[in-house]
């Protein structure tokens, strides 16, 4: 019974917990659901709701007082959002992904999703952010279930072909450009890159390690420079100083008639003298 309950967790079949707060972090019925939301108490994931407000909220295309927008307007404002996002939350840690929802429903519209690279460095952008506002409206950041978004984002919108548009249930992501992504991306890719070319394994030292190894390295080479000089030094000293002091030849082995006779001499020299 558990690994059955475990198999159909957050999916259609699961009649307890919802499976669209399990997918993309937000329900249309919100707190109405007849399922659970079990909101996760840290995660490297939250979510940011409502917070990015488009020029044409009202008609797509249009801004609030009836006028046509330029699309290269729209992108430009959505990208000087995006940057301005990350370059505040960037100081926490390392992002893994943020993503803006295009979506028109209300439970989705204008939500931003945040992924670290570890838990603890959410949580401290979580805690940052409390009480703070932007363009004038209060931040509302709660922690995410989203850990992977291909589960979360729409198939077909990413090919063109979503026919249900902006209230689809699922995200439908902007899209940054290549220089923005390159430019915000980028430094990590960088860093990882030269970490991995300092070393040939899969796994690189970190910075403090790979300092600390390239020391004892140059110890090890310096030591082995005094080493060799110390060896050249004794040799020249056995070549050209003082010869040394050769041993005595060992005295010559007595011969068998030397011992006797040498024998009968002590026991003569004892007779005499008892």
């Amino acid at each position: 019974m558990a690994e059955h309950l475990a198999s159909i967790f957050g999916t259609e079949k699961d009649r307890v917990n919802c499976p669209f707060y399990f997918k993309i972090g937000a329900c249309r019925h919100g707190d109405r659901c007849s399922r659970l939301h079990n909101r996760p108490t840290i995660s490297p994931t939250f979510l940011l709701s409502n917070m990015y407000q488009r020029p044409d909220m009202i008609t797509p295309g249009v801004d609030a007082q009836g006028q046509p927008i330029d699309p290269r307007k729209i992108q430009e404002h959505f990208e000087d959002f995006y940057e301005d996002i990350f370059e505040e939350l960037n100081k926490f840690g390392e992002i893994e992904s943020l993503h803006v929802c295009d979506n028109l429903a209300d439970h989705m519209i204008g939500n931003v999703y945040v992924q670290f690279r570890e838990e603890d460095q959410a949580a401290a952008a979580l805690q940052a952010l409390q009480g703070r506002f932007y363009s004038g409206r209060p931040i509302i950041a709660d922690f995410s279930p989203v850990t992977d978004f291909r589960e979360a984002t729409c198939r077909q919108y990413e090919e063109n072909s979503c026919n249900r548009g902006g209230y689809c249930n699922f995200m439908h992501v902007k899209v940054i450009g290549r220089e923005l992504r390159r430019k915000l991306f980028g430094r990590y890719r960088k860093y990882r890159s030269r970490s991995r070319s300092a070393s040939p394994h899969r796994w690189s030292a970190s910075p403090r390690h790979r300092r600390g190894r390239e020391s004892r390295d140059r110890d090890r080479e310096r030591n082995g420079r005094r080493s060799d000089r110390h060896d050249r030094e004794s040799s020249g000293r056995r070549k050209h100083g003082s010869p040394r002091r050769s041993r005595s030849p060992p005295p010559a082995r007595e011969g068998s008639e030397e011992r006797r006779a040498r024998i009968e001499q002590w026991n003569r020299e004892r007779e005499e003298k008892e």
